[in-house]
C-alpha cells in the first residue's frame, strides 16, 4: 500500500502542478509567485511540500504602495517598492500562482 503511494506522489511531481516546484528545486532555476497580499515573489526554491509551504533562497519581494504627499493625502502615483531576503519560509496558503521564470531570449540580428 505505501509503494503504491510513493509510486503515485512520484508521477504527481513528474507531471502534476507541484512539477513547477520539482523542476525549480532539482535545476536550482527561478519561480515567480504571486501571493495573497498583492506581493510578488521572485526566487529559488529549495524544499516544499504538497500544501506549497516552500523554503527560498535568494528572494526578491516586490509590491506596490501608494506615493503619500507631505499631508498624509494620496498622490495618483504608486512606488514600486522591493526588497532582498536570503532566506524565507513561505506558508503555502498564500500562494496564487507560481511560474516559472524564463530568461529573455536573446534580440535575433535583424537584416
Amino acid at each position: 500500500m505505501a509503494v503504491v503511494a510513493v509510486k503515485k506522489l512520484q508521477e504527481e511531481l513528474k507531471v502534476g502542478p507541484l512539477s513547477i516546484l520539482q523542476d525549480s528545486v532539482l535545476n536550482n532555476t527561478q519561480v515567480l509567485i504571486n501571493c495573497r497580499n498583492n506581493k510578488k515573489i521572485l526566487g529559488r526554491i529549495k524544499m516544499f511540500d504538497r500544501h506549497m509551504n516552500m523554503v527560498l533562497e535568494n528572494v526578491r519581494e516586490m509590491w506596490v504602495e501608494n506615493a503619500r504627499n507631505g499631508k498624509g493625502n494620496k498622490c495618483k502615483k504608486n512606488v514600486n517598492m522591493d526588497r532582498f531576503i536570503s532566506k524565507m519560509f513561505l506558508r503555502g496558503d498564500s500562494v496564487i500562482l507560481v511560474v516559472k521564470n524564463t530568461p529573455k531570449p536573446e534580440n535575433p540580428i535583424q537584416k
